[in-house]
C-alpha cells in the first residue's frame, strides 16, 4: 500500500532489518518508504526463551540481525535527515482501552480515582483477550462493562486482520494505517465538555461523523457541517481562528489585565519572562504583582500545551516580597500543569535562607554541603550552561524526613508470583546559606 512518508506515526509496517550498528545501539529498517527508519535497542521486543544464551542486558546485535523481517510501529515521524523512529512494542489505541498484542500487560490510568480503578480492574480481568495485554484510558471512567467489551473486541478484530495481512508476504510494506489526524484528535479529546465540532470539508465530516457514531453515538449530533457555500465567512474567519493561531505563535503573549509574557526558545532551554506591562493595579505593588503572576501561571501552562514545549523551562516571575504569595503562584502553576496529559515537574527557585528538601545526603546534621546549580536567575538575567562553571550553592543539613508511603505490586506471570511492597523515600532538609556565581 502507498503511504505519505511524512505523517506516519501510529502506522504499523512489515519491516526488514537493513543493518545493525552495535556502537550506536540501533538498527536501520526498510519499511517500504524512501528513507530507512530507526529502531533503537530499547524498542526491540524479544523473548529470552527464544534466544540462545539470553541474558538480562543483551546487546542489540544479539537480539536482531540484518535481513530479519519484523512487525514494527512508527512512534515518531521523520524530522529532517533523521528517519522515523520505530518500536516492536506494537499497540492499538481504542476509545477506552489500548490493546498491546502478545503481551501480559495490564494497566489503568493513574488519573482515575482508586475506587474507579478497582471497578475497571474487575471488568478488565473478565474481558482481557488471552494472548494480549490491555491499558485502560482515562476516558473509560464511568463506562459500562459492555462498552469496554465492545472496544476490546473491535481492537482484537483489527489485530487479527493485521496478522492475516502479515502472513501474505514478508516484503516491507504498510499493513495498518492509523486514523486520520482529525479523527485521532477527536478520539483523544471529544467528551461532554464540547458543545460542537465544526467541519467545513464534506468528506472529512462524513468520515468523522461515521467514527463518532460507531464509538460514541450520544455525541454524534455535536459533529456539524459548516457549509462554506452557504455561510458568508470561512469557518476560520467566523471564529477568529487565524487570530488565535498568530497569538499562539507570537513571541509576546498578552495577559487579560494588561501584563505580558515574552517566550524565548533556544536549543538548551526555554525562558519565559513575565511583565506587568499596562497592568498598574488598584491597591499596592505587591497585590498588583501577585495578581499578574497568577494570570501568568495559567497562561504559561496554556502556552506550553499550544506550542508543545518540553525540556527545561525557566519562568522569571516578577519578584514578590511575601512568601505566601510566592507559594500561591507556584501552586497555581502546578494546578494548571496538572490538567495537561504530559507529566511536568515544577521546581521552586532557591534563594538564600530558604529550606529545601533533597534526596537523602550521606552527611550528618549540621554538616555543610555544596550543590552545582543548573540555572541562576538574577533580576532579568538568566545564566545557564558553561557560564555557570564554578558556581556553587552552599547549605547546611538540618535533619531527615520521610516522604509519603508508596505501595506497589510485583507480578511474575510465568512464576505465578505476586509480591506486595511499600516504600517511603528518605530526604534531607537543607537550609541554603550562600549562593556564589563565581569560581
Amino acid at each position: 500500500a502507498s503511504d505519505d512518508a511524512t505523517q506516519i506515526d501510529g502506522n504499523i509496517y512489515v519491516g526488514r532489518i537493513q543493518n545493525v550498528l552495535p556502537g550506536m545501539e540501533l538498527a536501520f529498517v526498510d519499511i517500504g518508504i524512501p528513507k530507512n527508519a530507526v529502531l533503537y535497542r530499547g524498542d526491540v521486543a524479544y523473548d529470552a526463551d527464544d534466544l540462545e544464551g539470553a541474558v538480562k542486558d543483551m546487546r542489540i546485535e544479539q537480539m536482531i540481525r540484518a535481513g530479519q523481517t519484523i512487525i514494527c510501529q512508527v512512534t515518531k515521524n521523520a524530522i529532517g535527515a533523521k528517519g522515523a523512529r520505530l518500536t516492536q512494542e506494537v499497540s492499538l489505541p481504542g476509545r477506552f482501552v489500548v490493546l498491546v498484542p502478545n503481551s501480559s500487560t495490564i494497566g489503568i490510568s493513574k488519573r482515575l480515582p482508586d475506587g474507579e480503578r478497582r471497578r475497571l480492574r474487575k471488568i478488565i480481568d473478565e474481558v482481557k483477550p488471552e494472548r494480549h495485554g490491555l491499558i485502560v484510558r482515562t476516558a473509560a471512567e464511568g463506562v459500562s462493562a459492555d462498552d469496554l467489551a465492545r472496544d476490546v473486541a473491535s481492537l482484537s478484530e483489527k489485530w487479527e486482520a493485521i496478522e492475516a495481512e502479515v502472513s501474505r508476504s514478508n516484503q516491507p510494506r504498510l499493513i495498518y494505517r492509523d486514523l486520520d489526524l482529525a479523527v485521532r484528535v477527536l478520539r483523544e479529546e471529544l467528551n461532554d465538555d464540547y458543545r460542537a465540532v465544526l467541519i467545513d470539508d464534506e468528506d472529512l465530516y462524513d468520515k468523522v461523523r461515521e467514527y463518532v457514531l460507531a464509538v460514541n453515538p450520544e455525541l454524534a449530533d455535536r459533529i456539524e457541517y459548516y457549509d462554506p457555500s452557504v455561510e458568508s465567512l470561512p469557518v476560520f474567519e467566523r471564529y477568529f481562528v487565524h487570530e488565535q493561531l498568530h497569538r499562539a505563535l507570537d513571541r509576546k503573549v498578552f495577559l487579560p489585565s494588561g501584563g505580558s509574557l515574552i517566550i524565548e526558545r533556544t536549543e538548551a532551554l526555554t525562558v519565559i519572562d513575565v511583565n506587568t506591562g499596562k497592568n498598574v493595579g488598584k491597591n499596592n505593588l505587591e497585590e498588583t504583582v501577585f495578581r499578574n503572576n497568577l494570570e501568568a501561571a495559567e497562561e504559561v501552562a496554556r502556552q506550553l500545551r499550544l506550542r508543545d514545549i518540553g525540556g527545561i523551562i525557566v519562568i522569571d516571575f516578577i519578584d514578590m516580597e511575601i512568601r505566601e504569595n510566592r507559594d500561591k503562584v507556584a501552586s497555581a502553576l502546578r494546578n494548571a500543569l496538572a490538567r495537561d496529559k504530559t507529566r511536568t515537574q515544577v521546581f521552586d527557585i532557591v534563594t538564600e535562607g530558604q529550606v529545601v528538601r533533597v534526596d537523602l545526603r550521606p552527611e550528618e546534621v549540621g554538616a555543610s554541603v555544596e550543590f552545582q546549580p543548573v540555572l541562576v536567575v538574577d533580576g532579568d538575567a538568566v545564566v545557564a550552561g558553561p557560564a555557570l562553571k564554578g558556581a556553587t550553592v552552599t547549605g547546611t543539613i538540618l535533619g531527615e524526613e520521610k516522604g509519603p508511603k508508596i505501595r506497589g505490586l510485583t507480578y511474575k506471570p510465568k512464576a505465578i508470583q505476586r509480591r506486595r511492597w511499600g516504600h517511603r523515600q528518605r530526604y534531607s532538609t537543607v537550609e541554603i546559606t550562600k549562593i556564589s556565581t563565581r569560581a
